[in-house]
């Protein structure tokens, strides 16, 4: 179920796009040549530098994902939208057995999973009405390795990428391309939140990695050194079970 995809000539809309990992993108989006892209932010403000830089192919627009009033409204904003790219989320860290474990992974969840939910939902029928397109999550190896100090974290990412997985399946009825990032070390406020960043890749990685991964038809991508470590060591049960054609596995039950 390979779907190739070329950005050129495209509008794209990017989350979380006035810096880091956001920011990379919307650069790699102009510089492979999209036409348009639309910068989503809560305070498009945020988004001036990118204007100066890029013109009228860079438009800010609003977006809170805890606001769902915003992503409806986000959608009328942005009618020719033809590639998603969900990059915003929350990074809010807990053990399980910290008192404040609950409200931390209440708080992932609302941004990282609802957020993806609802931004599915509301630019679906967009991408459908403008020729299929793409939509892209950013997810984490977090999803697949679970760190205890980061556990809340994880929990959302998990959640995320199988949300990701049924998206893949779902939205491959309208030909449109999903494709499920996951960013290991990358230099970001988040990785220097976590004390992390010494020995990041830069978010450059990541963004290039996308426009490739899309034009190779790519389900998964895993960016960076640390990530592709995971990658490869997932790369088999990938290939076998989460890309396989669940039909495969009902033919051979019976």
């Amino acid at each position: 179920m390979k779907m190739t995809y070329d950005i050129s000539g495209k509008t794209a809309l990017v989350t979380g796009a006035n810096r880091g990992i956001g920011k990379a993108i919307v650069d790699a989006l102009l510089h492979h040549g999209a036409m348009k892209v639309y910068a989503a932010v809560r305070h498009p403000d945020s988004a001036n530098p990118l204007v100066e830089r890029f013109g009228d192919r860079l438009i800010p627009v609003h977006l809170d994902l805890a606001v769902p009033e915003s992503i409806a409204a986000l959608a009328d904003r942005a009618p020719d939208v033809q590639v998603v790219v969900n990059n915003a989320a929350v990074f809010k860290t807990s053990t399980p057995l910290d008192a404040g474990a609950i409200d931390a992974l209440e708080m992932a969840m609302k941004i990282n999973v609802y957020g993806l939910i609802r931004m599915a939902q509301t630019f679906a029928p967009v991408l459908a009405k403008n020729g299929g397109g793409a939509f892209i999550q950013l997810n984490s190896v977090a999803s697949l390795k679970c760190a205890s100090n980061f556990a809340t974290h994880s929990a959302s990412k998990a959640a995320a990428y199988s949300i990701t997985q049924a998206l893949r399946e779902l939205l491959a009825r309208q030909s449109t391309a999903v494709l499920s990032v996951h960013p290991g070390l990358i230099a970001t406020d988040m990785s220097s939140t976590a004390g992390l960043a010494g020995t990041a890749a830069p978010p450059s990685v990541v963004a290039e990695g996308i426009i490739a991964a899309l034009r190779s038809g790519d389900f998964h991508l895993f960016p960076d050194p640390m990530a592709q470590r995971i990658g490869n060591a997932y790369r088999s049960f990938s290939e076998n079970v989460i890309e396989a054609d669940i039909e495969e596995y009902r033919a051979e039950k019976q």
